[in-house]
């Protein structure tokens, strides 16, 4: 019998011992876990063909393909048929050989049938592009025109060799939308072309061809390409473009080339067109028709903005100083626009703002052109741009929209697949800029409303899908997961890191990335690189965690030499946070906790406040991370 108690003894130990041995693998595997986030199986394998690294940093095999589009069109208001011819010369610089081409014929979101994240109305729709010839190395191929599809496979005759070169010459028309938004006729003589031309998709190291459909709402993923466009319009028609317009004098009477040439060096906003020059019609050379040839090279896109009775303004702004080099700022609007009076005054400021603070890099094209249109779209150097009676809301707008050229033009990001990767910073930057220009009480104020307010108030479980999903792959909840949400993770981590690591670390992933085409995992490492901190238990929450915003304030404990503060973290984003703590003798006293807070509790934390006075209240303040339920963020201490 006592044998048997022993072994019961030693069974009983062993099991303890087990159980706690069970108890820190759980711990240790919990904290591996809260240490990783998920990779793809595509970017994994990036990792393995080395074209990315796990860094942050473009590997040393990475690649990517590039085009070279020379286009021609005729436009002819009030005709809205587009006429288009192009080359494009195309180098294959991937190590694979591909025996097709995936075209983007962005332009068939307007054909009857084709499929749409909303509805459309009859003056949306068209015919879509007709492309009436298409040579391949001087050999025509089939074309399909039937189809509505925003991505057409075109076999080439021969399949295209790593490292080298394939010309394509197609020709094609299409009618301009009415009422389309990010494109289209804005009255019957002013029309304002995005995504025009057919274009060669992106084939990518980790994803291959970029075959994601348009849908009107997700949006768009290009090469850096090089471009020379010929825009063929009747006299007294002006021209506005993406690049540098190369012959002026060709198509402009000597005093408009004046005032265009003196608008380069002048902090003044000078009037290239005014309402009595657009009364006289003598602006323009007096052709039947003008030629207005635009360059832009190593970039995303082009558009095109056309009008007879546009006013034009110009001015421009140093934006390095180191260089002193200048950019031109140009509106071209209707004159009874009131706001966009200030559109050149709003964009120079915005662009040194933003050479100069965050995110820091000089502005990298020659230009900016605000033109007024529907939809506050961004362009590379151009925006089209929706008239506002209020001036602070249309600055903030163009903030926005002009602060995209970092994010996606410089950076290269795939908007239809990862849309917060551009829009999340750009609702960071009209945040951060905002405060300079009214003020930071009304521009979170302003903020709060536009990008917090619609996501915490909305209690759907389509609202807590994590950030990291695909914007392809979202409707309900699109929205507030490329904007604010995203957002609210840079200003957390800025509060984490404080302002000149973060910005540090910002200005290292721009300098990995810039040119190229990172995806989120290319920022979560490089900002772990460049930051010198493992961030992956940050990113793991906000990017790839169902949580939303809501602390409690769960007790107060008198201690020894103060209080005992525990607060509940029942949303589960880790957030910054202000801690407000009132005494009986009115004495007040703000304790700020950074996201850093969460990193070894995520659930639960506690802190002591030392004092030998007697606590009244505590009350937690949130600031522009607003809580979705405050009724649960005041203890008052009995």
């Amino acid at each position: 019998m006592k044998y048997l108690t022993a072994d019961l003894k030693f069974i009983k130990k062993s099991l303890s011992l087990l159980a706690l041995i069970t108890a820190l693998l759980l711990i240790e595997h919990a904290q591996l876990q809260a240490q990783c986030f998920y990779y793809p199986r595509d970017l994994k394998q990036a990792f393995k063909n080395k074209t990315r690294s796990i860094d942050g940093k473009p590997g040393k095999n990475y690649w990517q393909n590039h085009g070279s589009y020379n286009i021609t069109l005729t436009i002819s208001p009030p005709n809205r048929n587009i006429q288009g011819a192009e080359q494009i010369i195309y180098s294959n610089n991937s190590p694979d050989t591909l025996k097709e081409l995936n075209m983007k014929l962005i332009m068939n979101i307007h054909k009857p049938g084709a499929a749409r994240f909303a509805n459309a109305q009859a003056n949306y729709l068209t015919q879509g592009v007709q492309m009436d010839s298409f040579v391949i190395d001087g050999q025509a191929v089939a074309i399909n025109n039937q189809d509505a599809t925003t991505n057409q496979a075109i076999t080439l005759p021969k399949p295209l060799l790593p490292h080298q070169s394939v010309k394509l010459d197609i020709t094609w028309h299409y009618e301009l939308a009415l009422g389309a938004g990010r494109e289209g006729a804005i009255d019957s003589t002013s029309f304002y072309l995005g995504y025009f031309y057919p274009r060669i998709a992106v084939y990518d190291d980790y994803n291959g061809w970029d075959k994601l459909p348009f849908l009107d709402v997700q949006e768009f993923y290009n090469d850096f390409n090089d471009y020379t466009l010929q825009v063929k319009v009747p006299s007294d028609f002006l021209v506005w473009a993406t690049g540098t317009l190369q012959n002026p004098q060709e198509v402009l009477q000597p005093e408009y080339t004046k005032r265009l040439e003196r608008s380069m060096n002048s902090d003044s906003v000078v009037h290239i067109v005014t309402p009595l020059d657009l009364s006289q019609k003598n602006i323009t050379t007096k052709n039947k028709l003008n030629t207005w040839i635009w360059k832009a090279d190593d970039i995303s896109d082009m558009a095109v903005g056309i009008s007879d009775h546009y006013v034009w303004d110009a001015a421009s702004v140093v934006i390095d100083h180191s260089s002193r080099r200048r950019a031109s700022i140009q509106a071209a609007y209707l004159d009874n626009a009131a706001d966009f009076h200030s559109a050149v005054k709003f964009g120079q400021y915005a662009l040194t703002w933003f050479s100069n603070n965050l995110p820091g890099v000089p502005y990298p094209y020659p230009k900016m052109t605000v033109f007024q249109g529907y939809a506050d779209m961004e362009y590379p150097m151009m925006v089209n741009s929706s008239h506002k009676d209020d001036l602070s809301f249309a600055q903030l707008l163009l903030d926005h929209e002009i602060s995209h050229t970092w994010f996606p033009f410089y950076m290269g990001t795939n908007e239809s697949r990862y849309g917060f990767m551009d829009e999340g910073w750009a609702t960071t930057f009209e945040r951060l800029i905002g405060a300079t220009e009214i003020g930071q009480e009304n521009t979170d104020a302003l903020w709060t409303e536009l990008r917090v307010k619609p996501w915490i108030s909305d209690p759907s479980a389509p609202e807590d899908l994590p950030i990291i999903t695909p914007s392809s792959e979202l409707r309900d909840g699109l929205s507030n997961n490329e904007y604010g949400k995203p957002a609210l993770s840079h200003f957390a981590l800025k509060d984490l890191l404080g302002d000149d690591l973060f910005k540090k670390s910002l200005k290292g992933y721009m300098n990995n990335w810039h040119g190229k085409h990172p995806v989120p995992w290319d920022y979560f490492n490089s900002m772990s690189d460049k930051s010198g901190r493992n961030l992956n238990w940050f990113f793991n929450n906000w990017f790839f965690s169902n949580s939303y915003i809501d602390l409690s304030l769960q007790k107060v404990n008198k201690i020894k030499d103060g209080y005992s503060i525990t607060v509940k973290n029942t949303g589960g984003f880790y957030i910054p946070f202000d801690v407000k703590i009132t005494c009986q003798d009115g004495t007040c006293k703000i304790i700020h906790q950074t996201p850093a807070i969460w990193e070894q509790n995520p659930q639960i934390v506690c802190f002591n406040f030392k004092t030998d006075r007697v606590v009244k209240a505590v009350e937690i303040n949130t600031g522009i991370f607003l809580d979705a339920n405050v009724s649960d963020n005041v203890f008052v201490v009995k």
